[in-house]
């Protein structure tokens, strides 16, 4: 992983409709969204130049806004040029692309109604943080001091920003003990997710995955879903108990950054290297390198 800060690199960041020098692509320090947490964003990775399944993630970005009361002022084709723009810009192939909407600093306060929206769209060469890890395995906490909110209290569909300060409470506590991430559990005890990744469990050869109700319905846990019922396996979607933890055989986990990745443990219980992981990361490669046809 690069570790040169970000607000300190060579390039050019596409701002409000225009490109700006990589270090002056500032915003001020009365930001609603900086207060507030009043905005959302999308993380994107662009093979060979190409940004997998934009349109989705571009769709997905103007409903989070919509979701915390805003609109992007911006259509989709125009940030998906955009996007693409920032990528040819930066002479970058393998990337990620980072769009960020928030609402800007006419307001400081609860409501901020006729703060302007503001879009960035930034992308940097980003490997895997788990590259070497998809078919050897990463390893998972179990938080208990923090839980996934209700539907009822957080507007969880959204890909908000303010919805990821737990998770990074819970990501900290994770490594400090020694893990590379931890898995989180709902109100009721039940299965979520992990700190910015959905997970995927096989009891009997059969794949089980929590129902999103209460965290983001990833756009590569849907792509997972779609991959596997290709090779026949039956995905279960259902609440799944965490006493269920230590009846699984294999883990896996899915999302924009770790794609597929294997869960060799989760707190005190360990996984096999099984096959349907193996091959659906191999299957998931294949389709976003262009060697089959995604289903958008």
């Amino acid at each position: 992983m690069d570790l040169l800060p970000f607000d300190n690199r060579d390039g050019q960041i596409w701002f409000d409709g225009k490109f700006v020098p990589w270090r002056n692509a500032k915003i001020h320090a009365l930001s609603h969204g900086l207060h507030y947490g009043s905005s959302v964003f999308e993380g994107e990775r662009s093979y060979g130049g190409t940004i997998f399944k934009l349109r989705v993630h571009t769709d997905r970005l103007i409903n989070s806004g919509r979701m915390l009361g805003f609109n992007i002022p911006y259509e989709a084709d125009r940030i998906d040029a955009a996007c693409r723009q920032v990528i040819k810009t930066n002479g970058l192939t393998d990337a990620y692309v980072r769009p960020l909407a928030w609402r800007g600093s006419e307001q400081m306060g609860v409501a901020a109604s006729r703060s302007k929206i503001h879009l960035m769209i930034a992308a940097w060469a980003w490997p895997n943080p788990h590259v070497a890890k998809h078919l050897e395995g990463i390893r998972l906490d179990i938080s208990h001091c923090w839980l996934l909110p209700p539907a009822s209290t957080m507007p969880v569909a959204a890909k908000a920003a303010g919805l990821y300060t737990t998770k990074t409470l819970v990501k900290h506590m994770a490594e400090a003990n020694g893990f590379d991430d931890a898995l989180m559990m709902d109100v009721e005890g039940m299965i979520g997710e992990c700190t910015g990744a959905n997970i995927f469990l096989v009891f009997n050869g059969e794949i089980h995955t929590p129902i999103p109700h209460c965290f983001l319905d990833g756009i590569t846990r849907r792509t997972a879903i779609d991959l596997l019922r290709k090779r026949g396996h039956e995905v279960v979607e259902r609440k799944i108990p965490a006493q269920e933890i230590a009846e699984a055989s294999e883990v896996f986990i899915t999302g924009t950054a770790c794609e597929i990745t294997r869960v060799q443990q989760i707190g005190d219980f360990a996984f096999i290297s099984g096959e349907i992981t193996a091959t659906l990361i191999a299957d998931y490669r294949d389709l976003v390198l262009g060697k089959t046809k995604p289903k958008i």
